[in-house]
């Protein structure tokens, strides 16, 4: 049992993708990691053949003319994805699954998250049954580790469960289906930047290493830890993470990462300026086209009015032939008859 002990200790901040990925090369980390967010016991655990990391060159920066050499060698990494094979321990007995951890700075990789998974959903696992290698669907866990704030939330860890529930009798089923397990799954997702610092339990151990405070330089890279460590697991990720921190080497490649951000962030930003302005001109020309469409629809009142006021102009003069009409022939009779009394005269 390890003695609790508090301390000065300057950790890297695992906020960083660089210093992330370095955690996760270490297997009792990433056992002590997924064991103690899923809240199940791992039996064993192993990085899957599929396991990638997904780093990327924006085309506008590879194509700037303005733009330096070293901002063009600087790779903008924009998700961190790993993929495990575990065997887990549930109430219901040992199961193999497979487990997705995808960790993003930006709400913009939605889409990215949705493929990802799409592509996990594809997979399949090579199984020995009876000394013969056979291909299984694993049921899936995903754990998203967000760099941003959910606004509908304030929960720092949040696990999105399954229940099973007889639609007609409104009972929930205690049973689970091999074939329902998997098409669905159990996701976690922790909001980092919303991790307080709170040591009661050991998910709050664990979370607490995210924590983003208590920087000891003004780009976040490194940060004292101020709790007490009385857990061999986290007295574990802690000594990596010093390590990392009083490593030069690694300090270049996390500052190397900052830079990206920093680099990405302003880009983001000039797109949402240049997307603000082109909805301002949008909105200015439709303002315009309203108007117009306002006032050609004056115009066709106007004229429908007019071409009222003729046609009624028009029935008047129509009435007014027709009287003239009669007059006239009531006149021709009148001629006809004096002629005729005329002709008698004579």
């Amino acid at each position: 049992m390890i003695i609790a002990r508090k301390e000065t200790m300057y950790i890297a901040n695992p906020i960083f993708d660089t210093v992330f990925k370095h955690l996760m090369e270490n297997n009792r980390v990433v056992r002590f990691f997924v064991e103690t967010l899923i809240g199940m016991p791992i039996e064993s655990i192993v990085v899957s053949p599929q396991e990638r990391t997904f780093f990327k060159i924006p085309p506008t920066i590879a194509e700037s003319k303005q733009t330096t050499q070293e901002q063009k060698k600087i790779e903008l990494l924009s998700i961190l994805r790993y993929d495990f094979v575990a065997i887990i321990r549930t109430p219901e007995g040992y199961k193999k699954v497979l487990i997705e951890i995808q960790k993003a700075r930006n709400s913009t990789d939605l889409m990215r998250f949705r493929t990802y998974l799409a592509e996990q959903y594809k997979r399949r696992d090579t199984v020995e049954v009876n000394d013969k290698e056979t291909e299984e669907i694993l049921p899936i866990i995903t754990i998203y580790l967000l760099g941003f704030e959910l606004p509908e939330t304030d929960a720092i860890a949040i696990h999105v469960s399954r229940m099973y529930h007889d639609m007609l009798s409104q009972k929930q089923l205690n049973v689970k289906s091999e074939f329902i397990e998997c098409l669905t799954h159990d996701s976690y997702i922790v909001q980092i930047p919303r991790v307080e610092g709170k040591t009661r339990t050991r998910l709050e151990k664990l979370l607490s290493i995210f924590e983003q405070r208590y920087f000891i330089d003004d780009k976040g890279i490194r940060k004292e830890y101020r709790y007490e460590v009385d857990d061999e697991d986290i007295r574990f990720i802690v000594d990596i993470l010093y390590r990392a921190g009083a490593d030069p080497q690694k300090q270049k490649e996390i500052e190397d990462e900052w830079w990206s951000n920093e680099l990405l962030e302003e880009l983001i930003a000039k797109r949402d300026e240049k997307i603000d302005i082109q909805r301002k001109e949008l909105e200015e020309k439709d303002k315009k086209l309203e108007e117009k469409d306002k006032k050609l629809e004056e115009k066709d009142k106007k004229l429908e009015e007019k071409d009222k006021k003729l046609e009624e102009k028009d029935k008047e003069i129509e009435k007014e032939r027709a009287k003239n009409a009669k007059f006239e022939s009531v006149l021709a009779a009148l001629s006809a008859r004096v002629a005729e009394l005329e002709q008698q005269n004579k």
